[in-house]
């Protein structure tokens, strides 16, 4: 399978809630980060098990798919509703991607913090969504939860 279907594999699953198809896709080694997360191994698997789990309106597209031998990158959007504050949110993302061993090693997402605070939070996203105070509450909050899911899934300890 080449980068670029890898990549595809594992957003189709993602649309599909499949977390255990995109746990095949990353290598066990996985390194990935976004704005609430910074991850390794089985955390990652975890994190993508429990939004699959939690999303019960979650729908995403991607495109813009590209990969060569090391690494490769896609765009995809997200809308769900944010489970705290039940407020609908539209997330852009650009991933980066970097492979080993015919596996995902390194996934980085990128996306407006702002704009997505402002969504999911309302006005104290809008007030504070810039801050460094706001989004270490989010990665703190964010930590707590993959904790409490982890706890409860001892296929991830």
């Amino acid at each position: 399978m080449s980068n670029k279907d890898l990549i595809i594999k594992f957003y189709e699953a993602f649309s599909q809630k499949d977390y255990k198809t995109m746990s095949e896709c990353y290598h066990d080694d996985v390194f990935f980060r976004d704005e609430a997360f910074t991850l390794k191994g089985k955390e990652a698997s975890a994190m993508w098990h429990m939004l699959c789990v939690r999303g019960k309106d979650l729908s995403l597209s991607f495109n813009d798919v590209e990969a060569n031998e090391e690494s490769g990158s896609a765009h995809w959007e997200a809308k769900y509703t944010f489970s705290q504050t039940r407020r609908k949110v539209h997330n852009k993302i650009d991933a980066q991607f970097k492979f080993k061993d015919g596996k995902i090693i390194e996934h980085i997402d990128s996306f407006d913090f702002w704009a997505w605070s402002k969504q999911a939070l309302g006005t104290p996203g809008l007030i504070l969504g810039w801050s460094g105070f706001l989004k270490n509450k989010v990665e703190q909050q964010a930590a707590e939860s993959l904790n409490a899911f982890i706890s409860k899934h001892p296929e991830y300890q």
